[in-house]
This record gives structure tokens, sequence and C-alpha cells, in this order.
């Protein structure tokens, strides 16, 4: 069983930096691909960056190219989003999601296991 739980949400200015953690307890996390995905009120939830169960493999949606870098500690089971130059527009709820099949899916529903979200907020 894989339980997520993400910290280092917060409030910040634009511009400011955010690290971003989901960590899990279980045995089987460095197991599985990771991502993070966000939701804004009133929207989709949206992908933001994937990884691989080796991290050898990153993926990552076109606007946070270049600012966000999603990394991981299999020894800590810990999966990292870096979040560098942060906007208004980041301001989400932030989700780490867990799956066994789908490395760097970009598709909510091929993701089996779901933290309960850290709030982003990016003041101008």
């Amino acid at each position: 069983q894989v339980q997520l739980v993400e910290s280092g949400g917060g409030l910040v200015q634009a511009g400011d930096p955010l690290r971003l953690s989901c960590a899990d307890s279980g045995r089987t996390f460095s197991t599985y691909a990771v991502a993070w995905f966000r939701q804004a009120p009133g929207k989709d939830r949206e992908f933001i960056a994937a990884i691989s169960w080796s991290g050898s493999n990153t993926y990552y949606r076109d606007s946070v190219k270049g600012r966000f870098t999603i990394s991981r500690d299999n020894a800590k089971n810990t999966v990292y989003l870096q979040m560098n130059g942060l906007k208004p527009e980041d301001t989400a709820v932030y989700y780490c999601a867990a799956t066994l099949y789908y490395t760097g899916s970009y598709h909510v529903y091929e993701y089996d296991y779901w933290g309960q979200g850290t709030q982003v907020t990016v003041s101008s």
C-alpha cells in the first residue's frame, strides 16, 4: 500500500522559490513512477511533472519547463518538486500521485495513489 503525504506548500511572492515534498512510508515506493499535478479553483487537475521509478527519466508540462525540477530520493521514499520563478498563475493545490505502469503519463486516471494535496499561493 502506498500512502502519499505532500508538504512544503505555502504563501510566497512572485519570483520566489518553493520546494514541495511527497513522502511515502511504505517499502515499495521506489518501484512507482510519481507525478505532480495541480488544481486551481474552478479548473481541472493538470499534469505538472513526472519521474520514473529510477529517476532517470523526467517529464514536464511546457509552462513549467526551465522553472520546475522533479527529483527523487528512493532511500528516503521521497519525491521533490523544486519550483523557481513562481508566478501568480502557479497558485493551486499541488498533488503527488503514483503509478506502477504509466511512467510519464499526463492522465489523472492512470494514477492509482494520491496525496491529500498542499496549497501553493503566489502573490503578485
